[in-house]
């Protein structure tokens, strides 16, 4: 038993030694999400605390970030994160995926599904009450009809 404490108490100090690469990509304001929509600041706000860490190239990274192999865990979830959705590069994509996109991210919060449960346990001002999750809704839904209509896009329907 000693044995297998000590071997795991030299593997975890081991893995301390791989750190996970924390630089985000250079700010494009440009292309910025909430800059090109001219987000209103309070929406702004619920979206960068609910939204950006793992879903633009803003992300801060907590001290659990240096410890291995939690930090893996989370540099994993973040490039996911930017990999579906990056509000940091939305002016990047095509009309048909921006509202497409942003179709999704309202399914995700209606179901409970984001922010994350564990993203919340760590970021308590991502937890939002019915009415933020409304006003981010409904900012979404109705930038999401506006793309629509600019570029004569059909209406999406939910995929239960």
């Amino acid at each position: 038993m000693k044995k297998v404490l000590v071997i795991l108490l030299v593997a975890i100090v081991f893995v301390q030694f791989f750190p996970i690469d924390k630089n985000n990509p250079a700010p494009t304001p440009g292309m910025d999400f909430l800059t090109i929509k001219n987000t209103s600041e309070s929406t702004a706000k619920l979206i960068r605390n609910g939204c950006y860490d793992c879903h633009s190239n803003e992300s801060k990274y907590p001290w659990y970030s240096n410890v291995q192999p939690i930090a893996w865990f989370l540099k994993d979830h973040i490039d996911e994160g930017r990999k579906e959705l990056n509000f940091s590069t939305f002016a990047t994509y095509e009309p048909k995926r921006q509202a497409h996109k942003l179709f999704e991210a309202v399914e995700m919060i209606e179901k409970g599904e984001m922010p994350l449960d564990s993203y919340i346990i760590a970021h308590p001002e991502a937890k939002f009450t019915e009415a933020q999750k409304q006003e981010i809704v409904q900012y979404l839904k109705s930038v999401e009809k506006e793309i629509r209509m600019m570029n004569d896009l059909p209406a999406e329907t939910s995929k239960k």
